[in-house]
């Protein structure tokens, strides 16, 4: 496919991340390929509060365990994601296996328990993308640079419009990176998440105060996958 054929050249990618475990920190990926369920290996595995199982929201994630951030998984065989154990470094430097009582017994005093999905642990949908001039922009209404970490996107994009938000105007709108395509379906709406440094574990309310009064308590988007592909740092990103 020539480059005309691909549709208007909106940026290309400068970050990538894959999650293993729901709300631990994310593998910084400089190739990927993506399948219907999203980053080959992402959100495989979440863990699972033991009180509220039968709840909508059963998942042990940084709104309730601040750290989080900080337990840093990896897959003992990353060229097979799917296939491979996870093993879960601590904050304090320990190895465990995802699925060891221990970690499980470190993580939650009041029970939890690791569970494994073939198709991810997902919020709403696989694929979530945002831009360096939206972070850039939230960090100058907060008065302070705002780590991309906070809003745990799959994608980071570099766009070529220096203007903030332009993915919001990618809503329903078809992604041709490298050589997947994604439709990017919503708006991503935020959670306490953003509020929590990933780096100190501290809250700051006053970011999602921002988001909620300045972005309809938005920001980035989410998709799914159209067509299966690899994608890869520096690769252009176009709107068809």
């Amino acid at each position: 496919m020539n480059r005309s054929e691909c549709g208007r050249h909106v940026g290309r990618v400068v970050g990538l991340w894959r999650y293993p475990v729901k709300s631990m920190a994310g593998e910084a990926l400089s190739v990927a390929d993506v399948s219907w369920h999203g980053l080959a290996g992402d959100r495989r595995w979440a863990f699972v509060r033991n009180n509220v199982v039968q709840s909508g929201f059963p998942w042990l994630t940084i709104r309730e365990r601040n750290d989080m951030h900080r337990y840093s998984p990896s897959f003992v065989d990353a060229d097979r994601p799917d296939k491979s154990r996870v093993n879960v470094r601590t904050p304090s430097g320990y190895d465990f296996d995802v699925a060891d009582p221990a970690l499980a017994a470190e993580l939650s005093p009041d029970g939890v328990r690791a569970i494994k999905q073939d198709r991810g642990v997902f919020d709403t949908f696989p694929l979530s993308l945002i831009s360096t001039q939206t972070i850039a922009q939230l960090g100058r209404s907060v008065g302070q640079t705002l780590d991309v970490r906070r809003f745990r996107p799959n994608l980071l994009i570099e766009t070529l419009d220096d203007a903030a938000f332009a993915e919001d105007a990618w809503v329903g709108r078809t992604l041709r990176i490298g050589s997947m395509r994604m439709r990017v379906d919503k708006r991503d709406g935020r959670c306490a998440i953003i509020t929590i440094d990933p780096e100190t574990a501290q809250r700051d309310t006053h970011i999602l105060r921002t988001v909620a009064r300045d972005r309809q308590g938005c920001l980035g988007v989410y998709g799914t996958t159209m067509e299966p592909g690899r994608l890869a740092m520096d690769d252009d990103v176009w709107v068809e």
